[in-house]
C-alpha cells in the first residue's frame, strides 16, 4: 500500500488550545488511474480520549439496495434501517463486537442497531446477497468525510502525538503519525492504494453460501 504524506506546521495565535488536521487524499485505482469522487473516504484522528456526542444515521432498504452504502456514527449512537420495499429483508452483521441481527421485517417497519465499539462494520441482508453497506464507527468526534475532490478538515483536535487514519472500502486504511500543537495546524497529503482490490463474495448470517436462485 502506497502512502505519501507531507506535514506543515503553521503558527496560530497563542490563545489557541487545539489544532486542525486537514489536507487532501487521493485514491489510486486499477491501472494507476486516480478516482474522481473521494466522498466515500473517511479520515479520523485516533488516540484522543474524548467521548463524542451520540450521533444517528439512517440506511434505507430500497430496491434491494442499501441507501446510502456508507454511514459514519459514534459509539453510543444508532443506525436505523427502514424497509421501503414490499418484501422481507433481514439486516445483519458479523463484525466482531458489533455483530447484530435484526431478523425479518418489511415495509413500513424500521429497526435500529446501536454500535458497541469503534471499527468497520460490514452490513448485509440474509436474503439478498447483492445488498451490502458499511458503517464506520468512531469513538471520538475527530473525523471527517472527504469532499468529492478529496479535501478534508478536522477541527478542535487536542494537542499531542496522534495517529491520523484514512479509509476507503477498496483500499482499506492507512496510518500516519502526526503531532498536533496547541498553536498549529497539520496539513496532510495522503494516497490510498486500491489498485489491487478484488471483490469477494460474503457468507450469510450462518456462515454459509447463499442459495442459488432468484433474489
Amino acid at each position: 500500500m502506497r502512502l505519501a504524506a507531507v506535514v506543515v506546521c503553521l503558527a496560530l495565535p497563542s490563545s489557541a488550545v487545539a489544532g486542525t488536521v486537514g489536507g487532501r487524499v487521493e485514491l489510486i485505482e486499477k491501472g494507476g488511474s486516480r478516482a474522481k469522487d473521494l466522498s466515500d473516504v473517511v479520515v479520523w484522528v485516533e488516540g484522543p480520549k474524548v467521548p463524542p456526542q451520540p450521533s444517528a444515521a439512517r440506511i434505507d432498504m430500497k430496491g434491494k439496495t442499501f441507501v446510502p452504502r456508507l454511514a459514519v456514527v459514534t459509539v453510543g449512537g444508532s443506525v436505523s434501517f427502514p424497509n421501503q420495499d414490499r418484501i422481507l429483508h433481514n439486516v445483519f452483521s458479523l463484525s466482531g463486537e458489533n455483530r447484530f441481527d435484526l431478523d425479518l421485517y418489511k415495509r413500513p417497519e424500521s429497526r435500529e442497531w446501536k454500535p458497541k465499539s469503534p471499527g468497520v462494520v460490514r452490513v448485509y441482508c440474509n436474503i439478498h446477497p447483492q445488498m451490502s453497506a458499511i458503517v464506520l464507527v468512531r469513538d471520538n468526534p475527530y473525523w471527517a468525510r472527504a469532499s468529492a475532490d478529496g479535501r478534508f478538515t478536522i477541527t478542535e483536535v487536542p494537542p499531542g502525538p496522534w495517529t491520523v487514519k484514512a479509509w476507503h472500502e477498496r483500499s482499506g486504511e492507512l496510518a500516519q503519525r502526526v503531532t498536533v500543537g496547541a498553536e498549529g495546524d497539520v496539513q496532510l497529503d495522503l494516497t490510498l492504494d486500491a489498485s489491487g482490490y478484488k471483490r469477494a463474495p460474503h457468507k450469510n448470517k450462518y456462515g454459509k453460501d447463499y442459495s442459488k436462485g432468484e433474489y
